[in-house]
């Protein structure tokens, strides 16, 4: 009996390493699609660690692109059904890429009688970049605000640049800062050039073309 034991460690030490390291995605989920187990290889997916994965839903991970398969494929479970069922999904990476693929899910126990598992492999089918945002909106008199504010202008040499009061070139900074959430200055000149407002690697600083971000 004891050597039985000792065989049956051995084996299941045996199946969970080549379970990590088979390169396709795989997890042991409950019959209600909790992950009990995942492999390096899903968890990689996921943008986590395999122990990170356990106890979360297989459905929080990946969206069906049908909520009508899940339901048919619950109430086949719940019918003692053992065929394999297929989910196609998408997902977003950590990366920030949409993924689409196919989940398939197989019902596996020791006997008829117990209520199964669910062994699911995950099979990329594409993957589609995920949308850059669309670029912030600016005025014309805004950029040339920030164009001087880059290159170090005060609001007063702001003001007699543009033909403004100082107010009028305090007010237009005040509305750049709401807009983008910048606590000063500093950052707001910052956003602008990662909002691509202004042009890089120029001096001294020069704004996008007009009819690129005219409102």
């Amino acid at each position: 009996m004891e050597a039985e034991r000792a065989d049956a460690v051995v084996w299941r030490n045996r199946a969970l390493m080549v379970f990590d390291r088979v390169a396709v995605p795989v997890a042991v989920c409950d019959v209600h699609g909790q992950v009990v187990l995942a492999n390096p290889a899903m968890a990689a997916e996921c943008g986590t660690t395999p122990g990170r994965l356990r106890g979360r839903h297989v459905l929080e991970l990946f969206r069906p692109r049908e909520a009508g398969q899940v339901e048919r494929i619950a109430e086949a479970l719940r019918l003692r059904h053992r065929s394999r069922y297929q989910v196609s999904v998408c997902w977003r990476t950590a990366g920030g890429s949409e993924r689409q693929g196919e989940l398939t899910a197989d019902p596996v126990s020791d006997s008829v009688e117990d209520t199964p598992a669910l062994l699911v492999m995950l099979r990329v089918l594409g993957e589609r970049r995920a949308a850059a945002p669309e670029p912030v909106r600016t005025s014309a008199v805004e950029r040339q605000v920030l164009a001087l504010l880059a290159g170090g202008a005060t609001t007063a040499h702001a003001a007699r640049e543009l033909g403004l009061t100082a107010d009028g070139v305090t007010y237009h900074l005040r509305r750049l800062s709401a807009r983008w959430g910048a606590a000063n200055r500093t950052e707001l000149v910052a956003r602008a050039y990662a909002q691509g407002v202004l042009v890089s690697g120029v001096w001294p600083p020069e704004a996008r073309a007009p009819e690129a971000r005219e409102e």
